[in-house]
């Protein structure tokens, strides 16, 4: 038994991220501007002002460098909204698979 748990503790659990889909793209918030808006640098090379829609505000708590995904608007390229928010473990496994390249290269 001792054996069992032994081997399940060094294997590495299996986790589930969310990705973006169809529009939906990475970001990071560089600065919050009050409001529940913020600037967020999307990996496809924009900053854009992003709000966090209202049925998300007492659930998502955000700070400056976390990562999140961003759903631009449709006509409104320079704005989006903030769909989720990735903790920690998420943003290593993010890290580990390259979905994160260009953001740590300008940060």
């Amino acid at each position: 038994m001792a054996e069992k748990n032994q081997n399940m503790q060094n294997q590495e659990q299996p986790i589930r991220v969310k990705l973006p889909r169809g529009k939906q793209v990475l970001g990071i918030i560089e600065q919050r501007v009050g409001a529940s808006r913020m600037l967020v640098k999307c990996i496809d090379g924009k900053t854009r002002n992003c709000r966090v829609p209202g049925r998300l505000k007492r659930r998502l708590w955000l700070r400056e460098g976390n990562i999140i995904i961003v759903e631009p608007w449709e006509f409104d390229d320079g704005k989006g909204d903030i769909l989720f928010k990735y903790n920690p473990t998420q943003v290593q496994w993010l890290k580990r698979k390259g979905y994160l390249k260009t953001i740590e290269d300008e940060f």
